[in-house]
């Protein structure tokens, strides 16, 4: 009997425990411009919290930018509220968390995809050009072209990125390879305009693409639906993103800021939470590309087995990924 009580006393002791951990986490998401929906990036970040939500019980207050002079004003609220940890999606954001990370020292807040260096604030990065690699050796071998497209949304060294290294994995599967590539724009509203995506993707067929890559935000559906009604081929992004068209969708260039989302959450409920800066490549599982029912009839083993060895020499340091952001330019 005594041992029956010790035993109920200790499920009582981390039974609160517990409760007090997770009583003091009030989480915070604050969307960027392409909405949560937009099956991509905010998207997945959306799959990451509601997860947490959904194995612990612990919701979240969110908030989507719908402009940019919102971006401040909204994590300051989330902030005067007490909300902590803060997830701030996207590197729009890095100026505003930077204020008010300061302004609120004893609050945490996670920035994805951008960094900020504040002992309270957690900065995810990727390595997404490793990940944009792998997609150009499928998109290479796939082509009967022999030209491939890059559509990119706003123009900013992280999106050139992905393009560098979606060329550089597409000569490395076929040197002769043309690779044509275009950006949406020079302002947030890139991420979210359809209509432009589909017109650069229809510019790109004209001449010659048959397979595209977009890495543009919500306007990449406007990409994806012009390669389904041209009988062209294209690759999604940061989410899997193959559902959208089967037959059409070569396969998507996975980024997982969902995980980053989660593992935000998580470690600060179980008190593992740190500031600094991750960043998260295809060695720790970051990026990938996606593999399943959609589009395993579009992979043929040698696709699969030349980009199952490009992924394996970049984990080993056998190949090196050129990083667009490290100078700017991007070798042929």
């Amino acid at each position: 009997m005594k041992a029956l009580i010790r035993l109920a006393g200790a499920a009582i002791v981390s039974l609160s425990a517990f409760s007090a951990s997770a009583a003091e986490i009030k989480p915070a998401v604050v969307f960027d411009m392409g909405g949560k929906f937009d099956k991509s990036f905010n998207q997945s970040v959306y799959d990451g919290v509601e997860r947490f939500k959904k194995e612990t019980g612990i919701g979240y207050r969110d908030f989507v930018v719908t402009n940019e002079t919102q971006r401040e004003q909204a994590i300051r609220k989330m902030a005067q509220r007490g909300r902590s940890p803060i997830i701030a999606v996207g590197f729009s954001q890095a100026p505003a968390v930077a204020v008010v990370a300061k302004e609120y020292p004893k609050l945490k807040f996670t920035l994805i995809d951008g960094v900020v260096k504040l002992p309270n604030v957690q900065s995810v990065v990727f390595k997404e050009h490793e990940g944009s690699f792998l997609v150009g050796v499928l998109a290479a071998m796939a082509s009967k072209t022999g030209k491939i497209g890059y559509i990119g949304g706003m123009d900013i060294p992280m999106i050139r990125a992905f393009g560098c290294g979606y060329a550089q994995g597409a000569k490395y599967a076929r040197p002769d390879i043309q690779v044509i590539q275009n950006m949406t724009g020079s302002t947030p509203s890139a991420w979210n305009d359809p209509g432009r995506g589909t017109e650069l993707a229809k510019g790109q067929f004209d001449r010659g693409v048959d397979v595209v890559y977009a890495a543009a935000g919500a306007t990449g559906i406007g990409v994806y639906q012009a390669a389904a009604d041209a009988g062209k081929l294209a690759i999604g992004v940061d989410s899997n993103q193959n559902y959208l068209h089967p037959g059409t969708m070569l396969t998507s260039m996975v980024k997982r800021v969902d995980v980053a989302a989660y593992n935000s959450l998580k470690t600060a409920m179980d008190g593992d939470w740190k500031a600094g800066v991750q960043a998260m490549g295809l060695k720790d599982g970051g990026v990938s590309w996606a593999y399943d029912k959609y589009n395993k009839s579009l992979i043929t083993p040698a696709m699969k087995a030349k980009v199952d060895q490009a992924e394996a020499d970049i984990i080993a340091g056998k190949i090196k990924v050129h990083d667009y952001r490290t100078d700017n330019a991007c070798p042929n």
